[in-house]
């Protein structure tokens, strides 16, 4: 008689939450598509996340300070919930705006990350002085391309939001499948030793001869 080789007991329920990873990977992908079709609906859907993010953060942040009341930290911490607060409520009143602030952000983020990677490379000569120099040229472009489209390239915050979706989706997928995959392999390898030990066991014993 032959014994199932499906997962049973803790290996079904690990299994079923690698089941639940992959699912939610491809949930995160199909997001990320649509976020890339859309652009202007996935800015503007996160900067409203980014918005009510730091709400809640500087609410949450506002309360410790309260029970932190008589320490050195309170008035650090009120400051910081209160700033926390007014950026949330502006982000969410305004969120084109914040969108057109943060694409001059990541503008003059890429700008200046370009210029330390090709003067450090030129600088440092080092082993891998090609391959910093190509990403120093990259991020100049980047920076370059976003700052001359500015103000339309406020919806690059919608495009890099779909990419992390993408990206992290297709993380989950490749974790759920191959965990299933681990989950049956170690499930059989178990079945096979006990059926191996079991039939050992069961053709070991000689009969009794009578005297």
């Amino acid at each position: 008689m032959t014994r199932s080789t499906k997962p049973t007991g803790e290996a079904a329920k690990l299994r079923r939450g690698f089941s639940w990873l992959g699912v939610l990977g491809v949930l995160l992908v199909v997001g990320g598509l649509v976020g890339l079709l859309y652009t202007a609906f996935a800015t503007l859907t996160s900067m409203l996340l980014f918005g009510w993010l730091l709400l809640i953060g500087g609410v949450v942040g506002l309360g410790h300070a309260v029970q932190a009341r008589g320490t050195n930290f309170f008035w650090l911490g009120v400051v910081v919930a209160a700033l926390n607060i007014a950026a949330g409520v502006v982000v969410i009143r305004r969120p084109e705006a914040a969108a057109e602030a943060l694409a001059m952000f990541a503008a003059l983020l890429f700008l200046t990350g370009g210029l330390f990677r090709l003067v450090g490379s030129l600088v440092v000569r080092g082993p891998q002085m090609g391959w910093t120099l190509l990403q120093g040229a990259f991020d100049l472009f980047l920076g370059i391309l976003v700052l001359s489209a500015w103000p339309s390239s406020r919806y690059i915050i919608g495009t890099l939001f779909s990419l992390a979706l993408l990206f992290d989706g297709l993380g989950l997928i490749a974790t759920g499948y191959g965990g299933r995959r681990v989950v049956s392999m170690v499930s059989e390898q178990l079945i096979t030793e006990s059926d191996g030990r079991d039939g050992s066991e069961g053709g070991g014993d000689k009969p009794v001869q009578p005297e």
